[in-house]
């Protein structure tokens, strides 16, 4: 460590005595260097996708590369496992394992890793085992969906946000009201977004900002199929899947600029390319991301499994990206 002396400047006494600062004050404390170095909680933050292998094991690697994936995009945080990466089909140990490997493959980066802590049913040892989990290994945040069937959110989301220091997105969902959510948020000091998938999130944005006094960030959920609209009613993040998740960062990234024409071109390519056969099933394949041989697990509830695609389908895709899409791809 530095010592002060008589010949430093300004500045570099300043500097030492920062350091000193943090050395003596935040430390004994118990002050992690994540704290300190806090990550920002805005724009885009897509759902992992859950790759398995041919024999139906949870593929890490690819898992792993989602994370290095949206680094590489500047995109600023990613969450899994949630509804579009069919949690409730994966194992306690396949979670475990998965949290694992996408938390070490966002150590030194700015994509912020946010692990999903739910379970099925009311019971609360499973998510807080998650979310204790989470925050051993270095999460940046933890997100929940609501018990099923319970009344007491608020009861359930007290337990979940005490059992960590960590931020905790809650995600809504059937008809909970944004006087319960605005209750969770002056109630619970660990919430810092809410990820409003309940009723209809347009038409009560505004309202949810106001009784929240503005302290947390609102999410747009649903596929952000309505990102205009989104971004013009007042959502400050947005999680669609990560495929062309860098294309979503611009859009929001030239709407805060005022570029709200350069926004709506970049917002409608992202739509042109939704319409071409097999390009949500094929674009993280065709992107390096994932492996020709990757697999999805069926879950339940969710619609019969696709067939799969033609070569054809997946040159469509390939060509799609080369030659409409590669000048404003950032990965």
């Amino acid at each position: 460590m530095a010592l002060v002396t008589p010949e430093m400047d300004r500045r570099s006494l300043m500097k030492t005595l920062g350091g000193l600062t943090a050395t003596l004050c935040l430390k004994p404390f118990g002050f992690a260097e994540q704290a300190i170095r806090r990550k920002e909680f805005r724009g885009v933050f897509p759902i992992a996708s859950s790759p398995f292998s041919p024999d139906d094991k949870l593929d890490l690697d690819c898992l792993a590369e989602e994370v290095r994936f949206c680094s590489r995009a500047r995109v600023p945080g990613i969450i899994w496992p949630q509804i579009a990466s069919g949690w409730s089909t994966l194992t306690a140990n396949e979670r475990f394992a998965g949290a694992e490997a996408m938390i070490a493959a966002g150590k030194g980066g700015n994509t912020a890793v946010v692990i999903g802590v739910q379970t099925k049913g009311e019971d609360l040892a499973g998510p807080i085992e998650f979310a204790r989990h989470a925050a051993k290994h270095g999460a940046d945040a933890i997100c929940s969906l609501p018990p099923g069937g319970s009344a007491d959110a608020l009861g359930y989301y007290k337990s979940v946000g005490s059992a960590t220091d960590l931020p905790l997105f809650i995600q809504t969902i059937g008809e909970m009201s944004v006087d319960s959510v605005a209750e969770m948020c002056n109630a619970i000091p660990t919430v810092r977004v809410v990820k409003d998938e309940a009723g209809d999130p347009l038409a009560r944005v505004q309202e949810l900002r106001a009784k929240t006094g503005n302290k947390v960030e609102i999410f747009a959920g649903k596929g952000v199929r309505q990102m205009m609209d989104e971004m013009r009613l007042g959502f400050t993040g947005f999680c669609p899947v990560v495929g062309l998740a860098d294309l979503f960062q611009q859009a929001w990234e030239l709407w805060r600029a005022g570029k709200t024409r350069e926004s709506f071109d970049m917002f409608g390519r992202i739509q042109a390319f939704s319409t071409i056969t097999g390009a949500d099933q094929y674009v993280l394949v065709a992107r390096g991301v994932f492996k020709e041989t990757t697999k999805s697990r069926p879950t339940p509830g969710m619609g019969p499994a696709r067939p799969p695609l033609t070569e054809s389908d997946k040159k469509n895709v390939r060509d799609a990206l080369n030659t409409y899409l590669k000048p404003y791809l950032r990965a």
